[in-house]
């Protein structure tokens, strides 16, 4: 069975080819994808025969709680999650739709970023509000980057060889979008994003968590409108709004070179990020390990460093790929994860077709 991973970003999108060994035939970055069909054909044609068509869909709402087989009522039920997901949902509908178009005679799967969390205990996913609103609404945590934790939680298992099912460990996405889950037996159970992907960590372009008192305010008194305060929590905000850019890479080389807003985005980036790993393990029995994936997690020496965890300080500046970077001798040990989305989605599909 021939594979094709379609994952989409809010302006990307990432195709990879897989064989039956998940060894990747081939793979293409679209870094500015306006939602046509033609990449996918394109890229279909050059590796032959594609089977099935593997999707990231960042929302599934209180009932895409599984991969599904998409047809047109999936498509329409991922429709209706758009208000809960503004940036990323529409794109992974234009994205199923344009390889839908592109394969029709393909088997087309939609796997949520949303169903890895399916698992959290109530005393996680409620919200203390009022019942009424609670039974009118499915206003509850969903979290999110649900493909990526469940792998880097598998592959920490891997590298520290212990059983997944042994082993209590705090998954650290952070990449533009970040969020942190307490993983138990490779099962979440608890996660700082929650109704929506603003919530938890300070990120690229969002606040992470605020008051929401806050926003009323901003609202009520400040005389924004809610499009404005949505669009600054959503885009403004995080390092944006803290250093004047989006990047890491560049917070860090400017904070380096003395530039105080830079060092304030870092200190409060890090200092979040500190704190909500400490919540996640509260979540836990204990804590086993930690893991860092995504573009941030993977490459930042720094960030990792300012965690409070024991590292041994050489292999955290050398460490290219998955690979531990605790002290010696550490109790909680740290591995860096390359974050593989596609593998998660492989066998998720291959699950649901077996």
């Amino acid at each position: 069975m021939r594979l094709l991973v379609v994952n989409a970003g809010s302006s990307s999108l990432k195709l990879s080819a897989l064989d039956d060994a998940d060894t990747v035939i081939a793979e293409n970055n679209v870094a500015s994808w306006d939602g046509d069909d033609r990449p996918i054909a394109d890229f279909a044609r050059e590796v032959g025969t594609v089977d099935v068509v593997g999707h990231r869909v960042v929302h599934g709402g209180p009932t895409l709680t599984q991969p599904r087989v998409v047809d047109d009522q999936v498509v329409e039920q991922m429709r209706e999650l758009t208000a809960l997901a503004p940036l990323h949902q529409p794109r992974a509908i234009a994205a199923v739709d344009a390889a839908r178009h592109a394969l029709p005679a393909a088997i087309h799967v939609a796997c949520f970023d949303t169903a890895f969390h399916t698992t959290l205990p109530p005393a996680a996913y409620v919200y203390a509000l009022p019942a009424a609103w609670r039974e009118r609404w499915p206003v509850r945590r969903f979290g999110f980057h649900g493909l990526s934790h469940s792998y880097a939680a598998r592959r920490a298992a891997e590298l520290a060889d212990r059983p997944v099912d042994g082993l209590q460990l705090v998954s650290c996405h952070l990449g533009a979008g970040a969020s942190l889950c307490a993983v138990r037996g490779g099962r979440s159970v608890d996660t700082t994003m929650g109704f929506t992907p603003l919530e938890g960590l300070v990120m690229a372009t969002r606040a992470g968590s605020i008051d929401p008192g806050l926003i009323l305010w901003l609202i009520q008194s400040g005389g924004l409108t809610a499009q404005e305060v949505l669009d600054g929590l959503e885009r403004g905000s995080g390092l944006a709004g803290l250093s004047g850019t989006p990047d890491m890479r560049e917070v860090i080389d400017r904070r380096a070179r003395g530039d105080a807003g830079a060092a304030l985005a870092f200190d409060v980036y890090t200092h979040r990020l500190r704190r909500e790993i400490g919540a996640m393990t509260a979540a836990l029995d204990r804590l086993d390990a930690c893991v860092f994936t995504a573009g941030v997690g993977e490459h930042a020496i720094a960030v990792r460093a300012a965690c409070g965890l024991p590292l041994d300080p050489v292999a955290n500046a050398e460490t290219i790929g998955d690979g531990e970077i605790s002290a010696p001798g550490a109790r909680v040990r740290a591995f860096v994860v390359t974050a593989r989305e596609d593998l998660e989605i492989a066998r998720e599909v291959r699950s649901l077709l077996r």
